[in-house]
């Protein structure tokens, strides 16, 4: 990727930056959640493109309410175009959080929700409520799914209203432990389906 160095040692004096070079985001596949049990994005199936026509993948979710109060959003991987999810993995698992009665603070590393070498889904945000005005948003990031060389890594921030009305934010991040390529990504919830919501998948060049 080009760089683009700027003389003055003040941004104040930059008054346009479209020559900036930076990575193309395109927006590959946009899916709607209506009582879903999972919404899954699939290499080759739909207009889905997931291989290394990008080395960077971003999915976002937006405004996913969920049916089921207690409960929250996971992913997993697959290496058969979808025939199964259950990658190993490893991740870790930290978040904040702050009540709307202005207390409960903390961020605290959760261990119940990281993986060690696990198939299980990976959890993507805490227990969200299922009240009306309750929904969960963020973005996953994962990089080189194609490769059959390397680890694939991933990376993820959420934003969710917790069931007694509390604001969390949740990070995590982690690498499916293969070297087989991941040609599909399924979401879903812990326990019930999702009741409404947008899932938005992104490929990002490097040059």
């Amino acid at each position: 990727m080009a760089l683009v160095k700027y003389n003055n040692n003040s941004l104040s004096a930059v008054t346009s930056t479209a020559g900036m070079p930076a990575g193309a985001m395109t927006l590959i596949k946009e899916q709607t959640a209506s009582s879903s049990a999972t919404i899954s994005f699939v290499h080759g199936t739909s207009d889905v493109v997931l291989d290394s026509t990008y080395p960077i993948y971003v999915f976002k979710w937006i405004n996913i309410h969920q049916a089921t109060n207690v409960a929250h959003l996971t992913f997993q991987g697959s290496t058969n175009t979808g025939s199964g999810y259950g990658v190993t993995a490893t991740s870790t698992f930290f978040y904040a959080s702050h009540a709307e009665a202005d207390g409960g603070e903390q961020l605290a590393y959760w261990d119940a929700r990281d993986l060690g070498q696990s198939t299980s889904f990976q959890p993507l945000g805490e227990d969200a409520g299922s009240d009306n005005d309750q929904n969960y948003c963020g973005e996953l990031w994962l990089f080189s799914p194609s490769s059959t060389t390397y680890v694939k890594n991933f990376m993820s921030a959420g934003q969710s209203t917790m069931r007694s009305d509390y604001t969390t934010q949740v990070y995590t991040g982690g690498y499916f432990n293969t070297t087989s390529a991941i040609d599909a990504i399924q979401f879903k919830m812990n326990s019930g389906n999702m009741d409404a919501g947008t899932f938005k998948l992104y490929g990002i060049k490097d040059s």
